[in-house]
């Protein structure tokens, strides 16, 4: 037979008042169910837990010992069930995300604040990556929800927003095409271009594009992140081409941000989960807002 909180809440009861009719007036019980309580109680351990007469309830020696013992626990278990409940309803828990560097540095902070503001004791485990790590911590439910890039057709994920982020050129203001009043894939054809490195979700666009109308694109060179394809922009070696959300595109006064007119300039977004799994009811709250947000943009 196992402890169970009743019958410890009575222990604990008839333990502090000494009195057997007291303790059942506290826990709102008959004196009858609450001396079958301590009896269960005192099957369980096996031993006796107080010395009965008729004008006193006393502790056994045992009965001495073990109340600090089962004070604890009970304190232990009570706070224990209002932990689920509070996970339960979403007041408290922790949301783990796996995000694109270009919103986890921009969409993210701000509605991580706007959640914790509904939810202040909500915790958050963010992990910002390239699509294709961001779908294998998805799958390997290493984090709950994913913001991704590209084509999306794998069907253990579950698409929870889907969207598009445009894509824009990158120069420095001192060139040419920073006069233009429009950008073509054509003029891009004929510049030196600073890509971002293959297998990203940015570089997929780009390529897909440029092999689609036929044209071949002249890198200059590659880079793993944004603010270092940028940076060799301002240096001179060429034309970057990033997603207009990305802050890194706006860091640098000197340089310019064009609109490529072209619709296949177009970065495909998902808001995904593993298909199947139960998000936690304040992930469940931090998808609300995300996608009211993605969708606003």
């Amino acid at each position: 037979m196992d402890l169970n909180l009743r019958d410890i809440r009575a222990f604990i009861a008839v333990a502090q008042t000494g009195s057997f009719t007291r303790a059942a007036t506290r826990l709102h019980l008959s004196q009858p169910a609450l001396t079958v309580q301590i009896r269960r109680l005192e099957e369980t351990v096996g031993v006796r837990l107080f010395d009965r007469n008729s004008r006193n309830v006393a502790l056994t020696p045992t009965g001495r010992d073990l109340l600090p013992l089962l004070q604890k626990s009970l304190q232990d278990m009570e706070q224990v069930l209002v932990d689920a409940r509070s996970l339960g309803d979403g007041s408290t828990g922790t949301v783990r995300i796996a995000c694109l560097p270009t919103f986890a540095a921009s969409v993210l902070p701000e509605l991580i604040q706007e959640v914790k503001a509904v939810v202040p004791r909500a915790g958050f485990h963010v992990r910002d990556a390239v699509a294709g790590v961001v779908n294998t911590l998805v799958r390997n439910e290493e984090v709950d929800i994913g913001l991704t890039g590209g084509e999306l057709n794998d069907p253990a994920f579950e698409v929870l927003h889907a969207g598009g982020d445009r894509l824009v050129a990158v120069l420095p203001q001192q060139h040419s095409l920073a006069r233009r009043r429009r950008i073509t894939l054509a003029d891009l054809a004929g510049e030196p271009l600073v890509l971002t490195s293959q297998g990203t979700s940015v570089r997929a666009v780009v390529d897909s594009a440029f092999a689609n109308a036929g044209h071949t694109p002249e890198i200059a060179c590659e880079a793993t992140y944004m603010m270092t394809a940028v940076a060799m922009v301002r240096a001179g070696l060429g034309v970057t081409i990033l997603p207009a959300s990305a802050r890194e595109v706006r860091a640098e006064p000197e340089l310019r941000v064009k609109t490529i007119d072209d619709p296949a300039f177009l970065r495909p977004i998902a808001l995904i989960k593993k298909r199947g799994r139960t998000l936690p009811p304040v992930a469940d709250t931090f998808v609300a807002m995300m996608i009211d947000r993605l969708s606003s943009n």
